[in-house]
């Protein structure tokens, strides 16, 4: 498991980022003091209208604090592929 300090404005951002690696099992966001506001159980493949629930519960607690933790378990068997849209 990895953890990464972020605020509120980045949250949404994060996680998309994170998401499109393809490799998260599982998402658990904590706020400043340690509390799990939402921990959130990810399979492969799941897109669009799946993870709508998973959206208003981010964007409800976004308010709730300026920063927060995100605690990312990734797949270990799957690795992470980025292509560099930079080279020809």
């Amino acid at each position: 498991m990895s953890e990464i300090k972020v605020a509120s404005d980045k949250l949404k951002d994060t996680l998309k980022q994170l998401l499109r690696e393809g490799n998260v099992r599982r998402v658990i966001i904590r706020n400043a003091s340690g509390r799990t506001l939402l921990d959130m159980p990810l399979t492969a493949g799941v897109a669009g209208a799946v993870l709508m629930p998973f959206w208003l519960a981010v964007a409800g607690i976004v308010a709730l604090a300026k920063e927060f933790t995100i605690v990312i378990e990734r797949d270990p068997d799957t690795a992470v592929v980025r292509s560099d849209s930079s080279v020809p």
